[in-house]
């Protein structure tokens, strides 16, 4: 394969260098986004009958109904039934951790009371419905049914409904299966643009619901963006990342196998080592040049890298740091002697593995966090998926007549000067009189 691209860092004369290699702009393709308006259009003005033609023209399957889109939960449990004892107990283990991880995340509703008898709060209560949307195409990914369906769970949602693609009827069996042990309450086997559409808008088969997780192809991506504000939805995702910081002192063949890890996704995934020591660079690459060839996916992950992995040598793991925060990657390795105090010194990441024994691949799959996490440097503002994204906060507001006498005279000024004399009067009306007199307008 094409030798990976290096850049010496040296401060700020390197920033722009940097923010070249990893800006990742998938430019709007106009025909994509023209094609997926039509579907959401069509699915919502035609329902069933759209999904059905869809479904066939995409994904080849015959069905002649809605309802034969839709996996029973017999069919889950017959495919949960159907597993391996080693399968199973995996499914199991990675869904107890990730359940017990997530009911941390759980959030108290809370008030407090004034002197005076008000009382303020917030009440925290979990959404009716959510969608998740879980890929099937490359590859098929259990590990997402129970990163997405659990924290839903956790939440308590009501009724949890996932999509998955399944062209020309092939069926993963391990999808089906975690969507049993998650809880999910209904399964339906579309996927695409139109999966989007029957989720956001709903069919006669299909529920609206009110907020659509997880991540999809680039259709499924700007279907997202187009029906944000008809129902919520987690974020935009980008081609998978990992950064990897190492001091050099962690087998090299171990660094290859983690680039290797998320490269193996897609064509367009990206994986980055950072390291002081040169040697270690050359030793990497050439442990990258002997795996490569005993790997199933190899074709994929020779493009990833040759299009976009980069080899970056900084003079400190201080500067490491400086550029890990340019970059804000989606996954961060540190590899080093001391990650506790490397960590200190990261403001941006989606998630962060510490140590030389915590491989990324733990955290796709078992380990407990969230995998779905913010990527393409938007570890910036977002946080991972979480019990919270699929809550929501309502503020409570009980005044007592004392407290709404004192605070409508703050209303009133600020409310008259903005010009707002409804807004001021109303809150006059319960200013007691013995307090003031009611200002006239």
């Amino acid at each position: 394969m094409e030798k990976i691209q290096r850049i010496k860092f040296q401060g700020k004369s390197s920033v722009a260098e940097v923010e070249s290699l990893v800006a990742w702009d998938e430019q709007l393709d106009h025909d994509v986004h023209a094609t997926v308006k039509s579907i959401l259009a069509d699915v919502k003005a035609r329902g069933d009958q759209a999904l059905l033609e869809y479904s066939s023209r995409f994904d080849g399957l015959s069905a002649t109904s809605g309802a034969e889109l839709e996996v029973s939960q017999e069919r889950l449990s017959a495919a949960l039934e159907g597993l391996s004892d080693e399968q199973r107990s995996a499914l199991e283990t990675a869904a107890q951790r990730v359940r017990a991880y997530h009911e941390r995340q759980q959030q108290a509703s809370w008030s407090y009371q004034e002197e005076n008898g008000t009382v303020l709060g917030q009440r925290v209560s979990a959404i009716q419905k959510a969608g998740l949307y879980v890929p099937g195409g490359k590859a098929a990914y259990p590990s997402s049914v129970l990163m997405n369906a659990l924290p839903a769970k956790v939440a308590g949602v009501d009724e949890v409904v996932m999509v998955v693609p399944t062209p020309h009827n092939e069926v993963n069996e391990l999808v089906l299966a975690a969507a049993k042990i998650a809880g999910v309450d209904r399964v339906f086997t579309i996927g695409g643009a139109q999966a989007v559409a029957a989720l956001a808008y709903g069919t006669e088969t299909v529920p609206k619901v009110d907020k659509i997780v997880g991540p999809g192809n680039i259709y499924v991506a700007t279907a997202k963006r187009e029906v944000f504000g008809v129902v919520g939805i987690d974020m935009i995702a980008g081609p998978s990342e990992i950064l990897v910081i190492c001091d050099g002192k962690t087998d090299p063949d171990w660094i290859a196998m983690d680039l290797f890890s998320q490269a193996e996704h897609d064509e367009n995934a990206q994986s980055i080592l950072i390291s002081t020591d040169t040697k270690f660079l050359d030793a990497v690459e050439a442990s990258i040049e002997r795996l490569l060839p005993t790997l199933e996916r190899r074709d994929i992950i020779e493009a990833s890298l040759s299009s976009r992995a980069a080899f970056i040598h900084t003079a400190t793991l201080d500067d490491a740091a400086v550029v890990s925060n340019l970059i804000a990657p989606e996954h961060l390795e540190l590899s080093v002697e001391d990650p506790e105090d490397l960590a200190q010194k990261i403001t941006h990441a989606g998630a962060i593995f510490m140590g030389r024994y915590t491989a990324e691949a733990l955290g796709d799959y078992c380990a407990g966090p969230n995998h779905v996490l913010p990527t393409s440097g938007t570890a910036r503002f977002s946080s991972p998926l979480g019990v919270y994204d699929f809550q929501k906060r309502t503020s409570i507001l009980n005044f007592s007549e004392q407290g709404a006498s004192d605070l409508g005279k703050v209303a009133s000024v600020l409310a008259r000067g903005e010009g707002l004399t409804a807004h001021a009067r109303s809150a006059e009306y319960r200013i007691k009189a013995d307090s003031q007199s009611k200002i006239e307008g």
